[in-house]
């Protein structure tokens, strides 16, 4: 897959899973954002993108089961300062019975620009056993349903090409 970044109005079709202006304790010793407010901004985003597929908070709760990372990777494009606003959008790539394979994107709103990404690889966990289970059917569907929608789109997903469900 080529890793060219995507264009600002490419990432825009997807669907949205965060929106926050940086604030000044996410500033570093270089002046922008630290490292460590990038990967919470992506957990938000796919927080979000869980709760958009049937991962709710009460449904984790209710099943004692939930995602764990099992691997990511960041690709960082254009730094994000201090005041400025970002937006995250989402797009699921491929699956498996019990993983899933996703990517945030980062765009900054004030430079219309994308600054990172990030790809990870997730697992549905069961949590009483702390073992990988399937996935609810439910969450498949709508996991489906995203991947197709997203193949879709006439750009490719500029993925690190080691990953996948």
């Amino acid at each position: 897959m080529p890793r060219t970044k995507p264009q600002y109005d490419q990432v825009l079709q997807l669907p949205q899973t965060h929106s926050t202006t940086i604030p000044e304790e996410y500033l570093d010793a270089m002046g922008h954002m630290n490292v460590m407010w990038y990967t919470h901004l992506f957990s938000v985003g796919m927080g979000s993108l869980m709760n958009r597929v049937g991962l709710q908070w009460e449904v984790i709760t209710e099943h004692h089961a939930g995602t764990f990372a099992l691997e990511s990777h960041v690709r960082y494009y254009s730094e994000v300062r201090v005041g400025q606003t970002v937006d995250l959008y989402g797009r699921v790539l491929g699956r498996s019975d019990k993983r899933f394979h996703a990517m945030q994107f980062m765009v900054n709103r004030d430079k219309r620009d994308v600054s990172a990404s990030l790809e990870v690889v997730n697992a549905y966990i069961d949590l009483q056993v702390r073992r990988m289970a399937s996935l609810p059917d439910e969450v498949k569907h709508n996991l489906d349903e995203l991947i197709e929608q997203h193949q879709g789109l006439a750009w490719p997903a500029p993925t690190c090409d080691t990953m996948g469900p």
